[in-house]
């Protein structure tokens, strides 16, 4: 019999972590032991804050989450192991699985993807995030030659300014309030500028700020006809967007992109193990590591998600194990 430590938020502003046993494994289930996992601050901090409107639960549930919102619950996606019983072929092996924050866990092995070689586990926590960027690139079809704008400068934003980096000849700016997150977009190779000396005209303007201001700005930063791609959620909070001033005369254009669904213009060609696999093969790169801006212990998570509810500072926090 397997057993675990759990982390689970009991109800919104609260946290634990606690014994659990794990069920045993079947034929065709990994056990895994985690090494790394991530806290995607977006997401999580509406979860350990109460703020998944009852509307929206069903949509929001983690792949294997435990329990229901707002609490006690298991929530995370952000997960790095190593296989310690399976399949021949991948026992000894680290893979990824969108699995909450629990030191080890039994899922099926069609759960994981395999991390490759050339990967670091610790950096391949952020393959759900780069997962994301992927599948809004995918959205929107940048092209050589853009102008485009990223506002917010956090995990998912510096993610998609990354891969629109690789991309020739575009103009690529990261956005943000914060001032220090020039050296990331320094680190990214793109360009940075904080939101009132943003560059306009743009053909694409990436919004992950996840605030009304932030998508008013986005809207402002677009060339005639250009078009925002909506990354942030907002959760239960209600925005206002601005749809007078230039917006009709402009022909401007607000889509969304979720993670939830690939891509309408890759999915009759991609599943979402092939997506999975690109976004593991993409970390490769070493200028993601610049993403991740802290480590914390997997025993010190309550305490870590009560600093960062509370505004601490940062990208990626990386819990080791």
């Amino acid at each position: 019999m397997y057993s675990a430590r759990s982390f689970r938020v009991l109800r919104p502003g609260e946290a634990t972590v606690l014994d659990v046993g794990l069920p045993p494994p079947g034929p065709d289930d990994v056990v895994v032991r985690t090494r790394h996992s991530a806290i995607s601050r977006g997401t999580e901090l509406l979860v350990y804050r109460g703020g998944v409107p009852a509307s929206q639960a069903q949509r929001m549930r983690a792949p294997f989450q435990v329990g229901e919102f707002p609490g006690p619950v298991a929530y995370g996606y952000l997960a790095v192991g190593v296989v310690e019983a399976g399949p021949d072929d991948l026992v000894g092996r680290d893979v990824f699985c969108l699995h909450p924050h629990q030191t080890r866990f039994v899922v099926p092995a069609s759960a994981v993807s395999v991390v490759p070689d050339d990967v670091p586990a610790a950096r391949a926590v952020l393959a759900g995030t780069v997962e994301t960027a992927v599948n809004a690139l995918w959205d929107a079809g940048p092209r050589v030659g853009d102008r485009i704008a990223v506002v917010g400068a956090g995990m998912v934003g510096a993610s998609v300014a990354a891969l629109l980096a690789s991309i020739a000849g575009v103009r690529v700016q990261l956005v943000d309030v914060e001032a220090s997150r020039a050296g990331t977009a320094g680190a990214l190779g793109v360009g940075f500028a904080t939101p009132e000396d943003a560059l306009g005209d743009c053909d694409l303007v990436f919004h992950t700020s996840g605030t009304a201001a932030g998508l008013a700005r986005s809207l402002e930063l677009l060339g005639v006809e250009g078009e925002v791609i909506e990354m942030s959620w907002y959760g239960d909070r209600a925005v206002s967007v601005p749809l007078g001033e230039g917006f009709h005369a402009g022909r401007l254009a607000v889509r969304s992109s979720q993670v939830g669904m690939v891509s309408g213009a890759r999915r009759a060609r991609r599943t979402y193990a092939d997506r999975m696999t690109l976004a593991l093969r993409l970390l490769a790169d070493d200028r993601f590591e610049a993403l991740i801006t802290d480590t914390v212990p997997f025993e010190a998570l309550p305490e870590t998600m009560a600093r960062l509810a509370a505004g601490a500072p940062g990208l990626a926090v990386r819990v080791d194990y």
